[in-house]
């Protein structure tokens, strides 16, 4: 007997046809879209309805909205407000997408639950779950799965794991999906204008004072806009000149200060991962040669992990790496699979 699966509709193209794939193979499922926030497209809830109709399954909205705002928008208020820039998607996925669903799927009887994410699952010869990248390299999403626990590994399908985007989109078309000419979505959900610093004064109810920029040499060069506004490695839009280009290199929230300086001062070997969650391996007791992402378009370079004290990691690399930043995660690979992944808490010092 084929397995009860929840599928996860976000109204999106990949989810419609992961659901189709599902129903194809002869799986029960059952639709469900999550309400994460107030501004949630009602278009989208209409979307998703409108294929699981066509699908001929039952379909759900799960109201999220107060686990969203506890688990995702109060940790992306709270990360830029220490100065650090948050990953709310991989936040999502850990919490809601893979945690709050999952608790769903099994309250409606359902044996696992499925996504229209890139990446693939295997169970490997040690018993253990393993994340691996999506066969179309440029639509991988296992950066933003590396934090996922083996029990919610052994819980999910990704139906479009070995399935290209211009396949995807012509079963869609074929099916008379609503989503099939649908566009991706690029920006955080919940703040759809791009405009950050906006949704952060409107939802911690605070406003941002101008503050000095300095030079990492010790130059004032100017001043700038509130210090929440400035990302490492941000070039443009500084307002400042200093006789050469120049690059956020760090900042104080306590003291309301940014520092620039040449694109070379943002070169780093090494940090320090926090919460950190083992895929394909149980752990290491001694250091371990991989290669490490630190962003989603970061390739990744080869590194040795470390473990430390309380589940922490340590991670130095080969050569310096450009802008790593503390509040994003970092993925430990093995040619296509997923060692494990955490959130960076501290970047290190150049020996």
């Amino acid at each position: 007997m084929k397995k009860r699966v929840l599928v996860a509709m976000s109204g999106g193209v990949d989810s419609s046809v992961s659901g189709w794939l599902l129903k194809e193979q002869g799986y029960e499922c059952i639709g469900a879209t999550m309400r994460l926030h107030e501004s949630a497209l009602h278009d989208d809830v209409s979307d998703a309805a409108s294929v699981a109709d066509k699908l001929g399954i039952p379909f759900h909205v799960l109201d999220f909205r107060k686990e969203f705002s506890e688990l995702v928008k109060d940790d992306f208020a709270a990360v830029y407000a220490r100065g650090d820039t948050p990953n709310p998607c991989i936040q999502c996925n850990r919490h809601l997408k893979f945690g709050k669903l999952l608790e769903a799927a099994e309250e409606l009887g359902c044996d696992c639950i499925a996504t229209g994410h890139y990446a693939r699952i295997a169970q490997l010869p040690s018993g253990r779950w393993a994340l691996r990248k999506g066969a179309e390299a440029a639509r991988d999403q296992s950066y933003f799965l590396s934090l996922l626990t083996q029990k919610q590994l052994s819980k999910v399908l990704f139906p479009l794991a070995d399935v290209p985007k211009a396949e995807v989109r012509r079963i869609a078309e074929e099916q008379g999906f609503v989503s099939a000419r649908k566009r991706d979505s690029q920006d955080i959900c919940f703040v759809p204008d791009g405009d950050y610093v906006g949704f952060l004064e409107e939802y911690t109810r605070q406003t941002y004072d101008p503050g000095p920029v300095y030079h990492t040499d010790g130059r004032l060069l100017g001043q700038h806009r509130g210090a929440i506004r400035y990302t490492l490695g941000q070039r443009k839009g500084l307002g400042v000149s200093a006789g050469e280009p120049v690059y956020v290199c760090g900042k104080s929230m306590a003291e309301n200060t940014v520092y620039v300086g040449p694109e070379k001062e943002l070169f780093r070997s090494a940090l320090i991962a926090d919460e950190f969650v083992w895929g394909a391996i149980p752990g290491i007791d001694a250091p371990l040669r991989c290669k490490a992402r630190v962003r989603y378009r970061h390739a990744e370079q080869p590194a040795v992990a470390e473990a430390l004290e309380d589940g922490r990691v340590k991670i130095t690399f080969a050569e310096p790496q450009r802008a790593i930043t503390a509040g994003q995660a970092v993925a430990l690979y093995d040619e296509d699979t997923v060692l494990g992944g955490g959130m960076i808490t501290k970047v290190l010092e150049n020996a």
